[in-house]
């Protein structure tokens, strides 16, 4: 049998391999050296040196998203993780109807963005239009509409990842804690969290990497209004490219910016967390 594996490997592996190389490794490529260049289209590219990234960090309104995103991000991890995984940990106890309730938590997540973001505009605008505001009236409404937004569509799916580290855990580990006389309390911080430290690790890694990267919410839900108070880094590259004549290499230059900034979180936290993991 691992003959027969290794036999057509190549057969079954070549294709996907080289669709990646052609559609991400090798635009990827090119999208480093264009961050270099001033261009308009590929053909009539210019090397002009590093003054794409001296315009992009020179650049308020890029500056402005970097801030917004990374407190996004920070409230977004928190919130999500937390309440995730108290909604596992009381999904995990004998409830009734706790798989409908499973389901009805996941259900946001199979939602689009862009529908979502349209559906919270109607659902906090018609909130806020009792006070004579709309969302787009004052960041903060626009930062915590985003918080909801994303808390809401993310949560059930975190929550499943929860549930499967939780339900684990060998139960002979609950009953010695329960035996040593541990209360439910000690016995959370003590064998439950330590032990869904996997999960942990997976959770914080997707909640991160999606609240940076986030566009089509943020796109339906404020557009980064007022004023691009409420634009994050991904719209933010997105109009620099497309709606900024000119400004094509400097957009791309973000765009490198952006995914060295992500990698760098996601990689640290993955190491971090995952040391946690060996320790426990």
């Amino acid at each position: 049998m691992q003959k027969a594996y290794k036999k057509y490997f190549a057969v079954f592996a070549l294709p996907t391999l080289i669709a990646f190389l052609l559609f991400f490794i090798l635009p990827f490529i090119l999208g480093i050296g264009l961050s270099f260049c001033k261009f308009t289209t590929v053909t009539n590219a210019k090397w002009i040196g590093i003054g794409n990234y001296i315009k992009a960090f020179s650049n308020k309104d890029f500056l402005n998203a970097l801030w917004f995103t990374t407190k996004f991000m920070i409230v977004s991890v928190v919130t999500i993780n937390v309440f995730g995984f108290i909604l596992a940990y009381a999904l995990t106890r004998e409830i009734k109807g706790r798989n409908l309730f499973r389901t009805i938590f996941f259900m946001p997540n199979l939602i689009g963005g862009i529908v979502l973001g349209y559906i919270w505009q109607l659902i906090i605008n018609g909130v806020l239009g009792s006070f004579g505001v709309t969302i787009t009236t004052d960041a903060n409404y626009g930062f915590w509409g985003l918080i909801i937004l994303m808390n809401w569509q993310l949560i059930g799916y975190m929550m499943i990842i929860y549930i499967a580290g939780i339900q684990n855990i060998p139960t002979e580990l609950v009953e010695a804690a329960q035996i040593d006389g541990a209360t439910k309390t000690q016995a959370l911080f003590k064998v439950t969290i330590p032990m869904v430290m996997p999960s942990v690790t997976i959770c914080l890694f997707l909640t991160l990497t999606n609240s940076f990267k986030l566009f089509d919410q943020n796109l339906a839900l404020t557009a980064g209004a007022p004023g691009k108070q409420t634009q994050m880094l991904a719209l933010d590259i997105y109009n620099t490219f497309y709606n900024r004549n000119g400004w094509e290499g400097v957009g791309q230059a973000k765009a490198v910016i952006f995914f060295l900034i992500v990698g760098i979180i996601a990689l640290t936290q993955l190491y971090f967390t995952r040391r946690r993991e060996v320790e426990n």
